[in-house]
């Protein structure tokens, strides 16, 4: 299967909470990172969601928001994951910045703005938050 989503994860659901039209659903990527996605129950019962079920998860790099002081702020997005800029590719008009989770293997990659960048002061190694709601994933299931 190819995609075009920047944003693979794989792993399987730790926890599943059903309510009147959607599920929320939990997949453990690693010992300390979560990943948490919404879908309508139809689509939970299509994929058989159950504690356990290894699935995949895709995030597209365009839904990924950076936010480099997170002191004070409030964000009602389920997914928030601290990583360290490993890679900026500048484009003419928005740039692709790569972060490194740590304590696993997964990157992570957001699309923003080049003036985004440059008023974060963004720069290779620097800590930063990525952001992204739970309704933002999709997920695929491998049978």
């Amino acid at each position: 299967m190819k995609t075009s989503a920047r944003n693979q994860f794989a792993g399987p659901v730790s926890a599943l909470r059903v309510g009147a039209v959607e599920s929320e659903v939990t997949l453990r990527l690693g010992p300390s990172l979560a990943l948490t996605a919404t879908v309508t129950n139809g689509s939970a019962q299509n994929l058989g969601l159950a504690e356990g079920r290894d699935l995949l998860a895709f995030v597209k790099a365009s839904s990924i928001v950076l936010m480099v002081d997170e002191e004070g702020a409030r964000i009602s997005a389920r997914n928030r994951f601290r990583g360290q800029v490993r890679q900026i590719h500048h484009g003419p008009v928005n740039a692709e910045v790569t972060l490194s989770l740590p304590g696993s293997h997964h990157v992570l990659t957001a699309v923003v703005t080049d003036p985004s960048v440059q008023r974060l002061g963004l720069a290779v190694g620097q800590p930063v938050t990525a952001i992204f709601k739970a309704s933002s994933v999709f997920l695929v299931s491998t049978d």
